[in-house]
């Protein structure tokens, strides 16, 4: 039976196995996860979400409440319709490959935004991965009605050289590109 719960740290050491199972190798490990994971927490409402099939996780979404994550050289802020101090990030997603196109990332994505409302944001940003078999990341993200504000070359080659991450597509040294995209919540329930 399938079930969408708050990702709590008894998830954990799952999330990291499929992640680097989706995502390739060295992308998470379990101490970043859980560093990653309090990013999500505001208000003591907790925005990261598992997918389970039997308490087996199946997939997740990783996001992270407004004002609580780093921005970077791959943020365009005057791009953004809202302030930075209103903007959520959607950090990673991934969902089992045999299980991809039933919904469950939707599910996940839906939760997520619900808490991140709760919390205060007004819109969520994402960094998609446009190497994604056939690039389906970003019309995933597209159909939930983001838009793309700006595309950034090598934007996981840092992870790469300082994390040992390595790409599916690239290998040891990912050139990947990141569709920087924007989901407004004004028009969502």
């Amino acid at each position: 039976m399938k079930s969408i719960a708050v990702m709590d740290e008894r998830f954990l050491p799952q999330v990291v196995s499929l992640a680097n199972q989706v995502h390739g190798e060295n992308y998470l490990d379990l101490a970043k996860l859980a560093e990653l994971h309090l990013q999500g927490i505001k208000h003591n409402i907790n925005a990261s979400y598992v997918a389970l099939i039997d308490k087996q996780v199946v997939g997740y979404r990783l996001s992270f409440a407004a004002g609580q994550w780093p921005l970077d050289e791959w943020c365009s802020v005057p791009l953004w319709p809202v302030p930075p101090p209103q903007m959520a990030y959607f950090k990673s997603v991934a969902v089992a490959p045999e299980l991809q196109g039933q919904g469950l990332g939707t599910q996940l994505l839906q939760a997520s935004i619900g808490s991140l409302q709760q919390q205060g944001a007004t819109a969520g940003l994402a960094h998609i991965w446009q190497q994604s078999p056939g690039n389906a990341a970003q019309r995933y993200f597209s159909k939930a009605g983001a838009s793309l504000l700006k595309v950034h070359a090598d934007r996981w080659l840092h992870l790469s050289k300082t994390a040992g991450y390595l790409c599916p597509i690239c290998g040891n040294r990912c050139h990947c590109t990141a569709a920087e995209m924007v989901l407004s919540f004004a028009d969502m329930c």
